[in-house]
């Protein structure tokens, strides 16, 4: 997303809300908005998510105003959100395009998870049982980039998200 966001500036990616910990580096506002479990049922109570959802023992969520705002202004929309998240939008907003962001193989990704060194063992077993359900679902994406190249990967998004600026 850091890439998108250098070479298309006038994307708007949104900032999901959670009840995990920050990680080292993270910060309030840009990588997560870090909500109390009862903000976030208070939230919850009041329809403020566009969508939500438990994920690896944590809850994650987009904040509905942030989104509806940025579409008012005409702005082009990204949410970085897991499967449950994306139908979940799909049915407020059908004409949500879901991109889906695949690793090259379920071993490439344990080595990435494993090489971060930012979560325990057990959370990223965790993460591997939730990416093979994922991946079951890729097909009913819009369209799918395989992350396998930092650099083709990057250039396949960015190329996809103009040409789809330009449609509308």
């Amino acid at each position: 997303m850091a890439r998108l966001r250098e070479q298309v500036p006038d994307v708007w990616v949104s900032v999901s809300a959670t009840t995990r910990d920050p990680r080292p580096g993270e910060q309030e506002g840009v990588s997560y908005f870090y909500l109390s479990d009862e903000r976030f049922d208070e939230l919850v109570a009041q329809d403020g998510f566009l969508e939500w959802a438990h994920v690896h023992g944590n809850r994650y969520g987009t904040l509905k105003e942030t989104v509806l705002s940025a579409m008012a202004e005409g702005k082009q929309v990204i949410l970085e959100i897991d499967v449950q998240g994306a139908f979940q939008v799909r049915e407020k907003i059908p004409e949500a395009i879901l991109v889906f962001i695949a690793p090259p193989s379920l071993e490439e990704l344990r080595r990435r998870l494993e090489g971060r060194g930012t979560e325990p063992q057990d959370v990223i077993e965790r993460r591997m049982a939730t990416a093979e359900v994922e991946l079951s679902r890729k097909e009913e994406y819009d369209v799918t980039f395989v992350n396998d190249d930092l650099d083709v990967a990057t250039r396949q998004l960015v190329n996809y998200v103009n040409a789809k600026a330009e449609i509308e």
